[in-house]
């Protein structure tokens, strides 16, 4: 028995403004996409999910892809900002490091499943979802570097690199303590990322320190 199968159909009928009629689609559209993949879901899925006939469903999506680039807008725009919260969240910088990995594995760890969107998608091959991936590890990736680079005085690529090792390392790593059912608990499982990360990072002296 499928996701669906297994879920209650939400009644029909119900009038909502078209805000939140969005939302509600986009939520049962999240849990179709994620229980089924992209390929398998279907718009009468989805539809059925929310508890709205097909002609509702296509007033506010005109197609499945458009739907699932939606989607991943949203949850790209939340990791993009649950990254620079992390950041801005304290100044004192092995803090900063915890924190930063903390919110990937936050981000995956979210009941609803979405980060298998961003970074499991079935669709990499549609040049708009491949886009958008990349994009928002990109931009994670500049968060970082901003810090690294203002603490460092490294230059910008050099940053970067930093950068992208830092937070292409929290996710795999999140990913695979979620997928493995780890008995870790996610604060130990973060603190010792962040030990192995500082130890690097913590090789590059601070602007106007001495390396010790």
């Amino acid at each position: 028995m499928t996701a669906i199968e297994q879920t209650e159909a939400r009644p029909r009928g119900t009038r909502l403004p078209r805000r939140a009629r969005r939302n509600q689609l986009l939520g049962a559209a999240q849990e179709v996409f994620v229980a089924q993949g992209y390929h398998a879901a279907a718009m009468d899925d989805i539809a059925e999910r929310a508890g709205v006939s097909k002609p509702v469903l296509y007033q506010h999506f005109p197609g499945k892809l458009d739907l699932y680039l939606a989607l991943l807008d949203q949850h790209c725009d939340n990791l993009l900002q649950a990254v620079r919260t992390a950041l801005a969240s304290t100044n004192e910088n092995k803090q900063r490091v915890a924190a930063t990995m903390d919110a990937y594995f936050a981000y995956v760890e979210d009941e609803g499943g979405a980060f298998r969107l961003v970074f499991e998608s079935d669709l990499t091959n549609e040049p708009a979802v491949r886009e958008r991936v990349e994009r928002v590890s990109l931009e994670c990736a500049e968060a970082i570097s901003e810090v690294v680079a203002e603490d460092t005085g490294l230059s910008k690529d050099e940053a970067m690199l930093l950068a992208v090792g830092l937070g292409g390392v929290s996710q795999v790593v999140a990913r695979y303590w979620l997928s493995s059912e780890s008995t870790v608990p996610r604060e130990t499982a973060v603190q010792l990322l962040t030990s192995l990360a500082w130890r690097g990072i913590a090789g590059f002296p601070k602007v106007g320190h001495e390396q010790g």
